[in-house]
């Protein structure tokens, strides 16, 4: 476990891996996109501390060599297919697939660290502590960080409630949204939340909601000031690429200037992506009633010039959503919560900490 008094060459070359998970948990609060070059050099790193210590672990013998092959066969053999199903269930983006194949092979078994905590005036350790402090009976870190991950998204969750009952919004829709005025959609990730019945249900995603205003070069606040106008088909012109519908990779939408690049969708985001670039052209819609009736917001022509659908979006969906946006000041959103960000902190708490849950278990008497 630990050479001259810190940790083994594997161990410490695991570290590197945080950095980079730091920064995807960044991006995923900032724009819910991660840029896929990540991924393969965390991989790599995670691949090499794993030879390093399969090789010191060769042949594999005794106790130790066995269970040291146990812990990477479940890490590899049950987190990395239990990833890859949930991102083809949609319960997972692609990115979140990614971070958690490179924690299984990274972390399959339990790294140790020894800190020293205060050294005397002649460099002699008075005390050390060793981390993680309460590691998992499974010693598996990568799973450990994705029980703390899940533990701190039902904490979210639980947040969301709370905030909500205290604000005075009793709402089925308290359990899983929060309620946030119109006009700070544009920076808002998430869905827009029915919650006129029994059971909230999720309309317009706001990604697809970018992706139409820039299709069709307006703002959320040019809609709302005359929503006739551009309810009607033929009001719209030359279309322009929708991107993916990114939180500050592409125009504003809300009447401000763009403060980051122009990315074109599927150039280096990652996870649900949606529609694709489209050229500019002269399409407007005919110029007739039976058009518009045909065709309110143009949201059939929207859908069909993209290249893709737009996370789902049908154009009666979309047409709901635009409806209501233009209508009222404060809606229901579903936000979405990105899961790099408690994943991210689940590692760092399993590395240090440990397992939340193990440790649980234990106070209830259960492990």
């Amino acid at each position: 476990m630990n050479v001259f008094g810190v940790a083994t060459a594997a161990d410490l070359l695991r570290l590197l891996v945080l950095p980079g998970f730091a920064w995807a948990a960044y991006r995923d609060i900032r724009t819910r996109r991660v840029a896929s070059s990540l991924w393969l050099p965390l991989f790599a790193i995670g691949a090499l501390a794993l030879v390093i210590d399969a090789a010191a672990a060769f042949p594999f013998d005794g106790y130790a060599g066995r269970l040291f092959l146990v812990r990477v066969g479940f890490s590899i053999l049950f987190l990395v297919p239990f990833s890859v199903l949930a991102y083809r269930m949609a319960a997972f983006g692609g990115a979140d697939m990614k971070a958690l194949v490179v924690l299984a092979v990274a972390f399959p078994t339990t790294p140790g660290y020894v800190v020293p905590l205060s050294i005397l005036p002649d460099t002699t350790w008075l005390h050390t502590v060793g981390f993680p402090v309460h590691p998992s009976a499974l010693g598996v870190t990568a799973m450990s960080a994705l029980t703390n991950a899940v533990l701190f998204g039902a904490g979210y969750v639980a947040l969301l409630f709370v905030s909500n009952v205290a604000a005075g919004r009793l709402s089925p829709a308290m359990f899983v949204g929060r309620w946030t005025a119109v006009e700070d959609l544009p920076d808002v990730h998430g869905q827009l939340i029915r919650a006129d019945g029994l059971r909230p249900q999720r309309g317009l995603d706001l990604d697809a909601l970018r992706m139409y205003l820039r299709w069709r070069g307006t703002t959320l606040a040019a809609v709302r000031s005359d929503p006739e106008t551009h309810r009607d088909p033929a009001s719209v012109g030359e279309t322009n690429p929708p991107t993916d519908g990114a939180v500050h990779d592409g125009p504003r939408t809300d009447g401000g200037v763009a403060d980051g690049g122009f990315e074109f969708p599927g150039s280096d985001a990652d996870g649900d992506t949606g529609g694709g670039a489209v050229s500019g052209r002269d399409g407007s819609a005919a110029d007739t009633e039976s058009s518009a009736v045909a065709d309110p917001w143009a949201a059939e022509r929207f859908l069909d010039e993209i290249e893709g659908t737009a996370y789902g979006t049908t154009p009666e969906t979309l047409r709901r959503g635009l409806d209501r946006v233009a209508a009222e000041g404060a809606l229901w959103v579903s936000p979405g919560l990105p899961f790099l960000v408690p994943l991210f902190g689940g590692l760092v708490l399993a590395l240090t900490y440990g397992d939340v849950l193990t440790v649980a278990l234990g106070a209830l008497g259960l492990v």
